[in-house]
């Protein structure tokens, strides 16, 4: 398993995406909650429930945003619900539910997370890597970056992509225009930018 190495505070930009979840689920919220109300962590909750009965995986309802094909850019967020909702998912595949601590533990992040995962020729391409949020002409830095050092291969290596990493950023929401479309921006040291748009009020 590579471990991810810190690169120091840098700028960003953000993602287009789609959320992996059952459309039989409860509808969610709209646009990403910063201090969710007790009624949306309730129905959060039970989303997440929901969607063990159905045998969704966690990774199934992650807000995703990039290419759906195989072997390109691609990555998803973790805002304060959604992150209670992947948590109650795993708990309810193992009949657990998420205690008043783990709920209280979740809304006190106060940094959303993005997680861009990518593809390259060479094992280290990703190391050192810089990302950028740009919300209408403004740029907001992360808090923390980190990246794989080095990558893993891919199905098809030795040919191209060989390789693929992740980056992982997280931004402090008081920085965020939480309703404003946002362009993600990855920036490997090799070159390469990657961007993907996002609309941050179709996120929960």
């Amino acid at each position: 398993m590579n471990s991810l190495q810190r690169l120091p505070i840098g700028s960003w930009l953000v993602p287009s995406l789609f959320v992996a979840a059952s459309w039989t689920l409860p509808a969610p919220s709209m646009a990403i909650e910063f201090q969710p109300t007790i009624e949306q962590i309730q129905t959060t909750v039970e989303r997440g429930k929901e969607a063990a009965r159905q045998r969704l995986a966690p990774d199934q309802l992650h807000a995703s945003f990039g290419a759906k094909e195989d072997l390109a850019p691609r990555g998803f967020l973790m805002t304060k619900l959604g992150s209670l909702l992947v948590m109650a998912n795993h708990l309810a595949l193992r009949e657990l539910s998420p205690t008043a601590q783990d709920i209280a533990q979740v809304m006190a992040n106060d940094l959303l997370m993005v997680n861009v995962v990518l593809y390259g020729d060479r094992v280290n391409f990703a190391a050192d890597s810089y990302v950028v949020m740009e919300q209408a002409g403004r740029t907001v830095k992360p808090a923390t970056v980190r990246f794989d050092a080095r990558g893993e291969r891919t199905a098809v290596w030795p040919q191209q992509p060989a390789y693929r990493a992740k980056v992982i950023a997280q931004f402090p929401y008081a920085d965020l225009d939480l309703r404003a479309n946002t362009t993600l921006t990855v920036f490997p040291p090799g070159g390469g930018q990657v961007s993907f748009e996002l609309d941050f009020a179709h996120i929960e």
